[in-house]
């Protein structure tokens, strides 16, 4: 499948599978698809919840920040932020972080078969500022501090073991975290304007307890190749992890991390573009940048949290823009997939699908009041493509 990359008003394409392979410059400019001409059609008027969705789709509300939960006595945290779902059983599990400092922690949402809510509890408590984070592939969900000198938590989303600091994946202002299970690697953000692109290799896999942490070096272009060098010291004090490495490559903020197919895509908040590592022949380069798109009609802004689908379909969550979570497709159809209507104030946080698919979950972290303890929890169902 051919894969496309709006690069300084040219495409740049590839043999390679959805979202990955090598450039092949020269080929003549493709514009992005102009809102509502995604794979799902037109969004339609907002709903009850004020969600602008495709014809199909329908939305519910999961939780509200200092309100309980379904029929349970848990109350919601403030501010929710990263998300990820983890399959139990015959149901699942939602799990978000909450981007509060202090005490920000991680809680979780179960549900049955059916979808109907049977559970919620918290699993990480006493920490600062947790953001993005990551799901691992032996389940559990890594919570990142977006602080100076803040630690990765590894979290059980089962409610059962504690959870536990990871000081060896390094301490420095933590973003995503995207786990690679072909490298057998954890690879990591960092919210910083010069911030840098972390990759951290367990002693042994499936054990986060210790291991090396690198960084990515590169030139200053938009792509090229690039290369992995040790952090010498990943505590991060006194010298910062950032700064350690001569001729790594700095990212305007770091945000969202996702891993699919030999790929690793990120989001730079900064400078609002998407990058991709294509990593089965270390290269990189932009998978989009809004500053590129002729006329100023961009139809993503503000890039922050992202999640893919099984199809291999691509979904950024905006902070500011119009509030929308936008698709970008294998076949580089770049459009709003929905729209949050009436939450100026707020940012969309933590998009992840259910085990099946089927269903989206993602935040309003600040909600209709603008405030952290506003924010709102919501689910998406419908004729998703997987």
């Amino acid at each position: 499948m051919e894969r496309r990359t709006f690069l300084r008003g040219a495409v740049i394409g590839s043999s390679a599978a959805a979202f990955g392979g090598t450039l092949m410059h020269g080929a003549a400019y493709a514009a992005p698809a102009q809102p509502g001409a995604g794979p799902y059609g037109a969004l339609g008027a907002a709903d009850a919840n004020g969600i602008m969705l495709p014809a199909g789709f329908s939305s519910r509300v999961i939780a509200r920040s200092g309100q309980t939960v379904g029929g349970t006595s848990y109350t919601w945290h403030s501010a929710p932020d990263g998300g990820a779902c983890f399959a139990d059983g015959t149901g699942w599990i939602y799990v978000s972080n909450s981007e509060i400092n202090p005490s920000g922690g991680a809680s979780a949402v179960k549900f049955n078969s059916s979808g109907s809510i049977t559970g919620a509890y918290r699993i990480l408590s006493s920490t600062r500022q947790n953001c993005a984070g990551g799901k691992t592939p032996w389940n559990t969900w890594l919570s990142c501090e977006e602080v100076s000198l803040g630690y990765v938590y590894e979290t059980d989303p089962y409610g059962v073991n504690a959870a536990v600091q990871r000081p060896a994946m390094g301490r420095f202002k933590h973003e995503a975290a995207a786990a690679d299970p072909v490298r057998q690697v954890i690879y990591l953000t960092e919210d910083e304007t010069s911030g840098c692109f972390y990759r951290f290799i367990p002693t042994t896999w499936g054990n986060l307890s210790s291991g090396t942490l690198q960084v990515l070096k590169a030139g200053t272009a938009t792509s090229g190749s690039f290369t992995w060098a040790n952090v010498p010291d990943p505590d991060g004090s006194p010298t910062t992890t950032r700064t350690q490495v001569s001729g790594s490559k700095k990212f305007n903020g770091g945000e969202g991390c996702h891993y699919a197919n030999d790929t690793v895509w990120f989001t730079t908040k900064g400078d609002n573009r998407v990058w991709q590592l294509n990593l089965a022949n270390s290269t990189y380069e932009l998978a989009y940048d809004d500053s590129l798109v002729p006329g100023g009609n961009a139809p993503l802004t503000g890039v922050d949290n992202v999640t893919g689908s099984s199809y291999g379909d691509l979904y950024v969550a905006e902070d500011g823009g119009n509030l929308e979570i936008c698709v970008i497709t294998p076949d580089d159809v770049v459009a709003p997939f929905l729209r949050v209507t009436g939450q100026s104030s707020s940012e969309i946080t933590g998009p992840a699908f259910s085990p099946a698919g089927n269903r989206l979950y993602f935040s309003s972290q600040r909600g209709t009041s603008g405030s952290s303890t506003g924010g709102i929890t919501y689910e998406v169902t419908g004729p998703f493509r997987t």
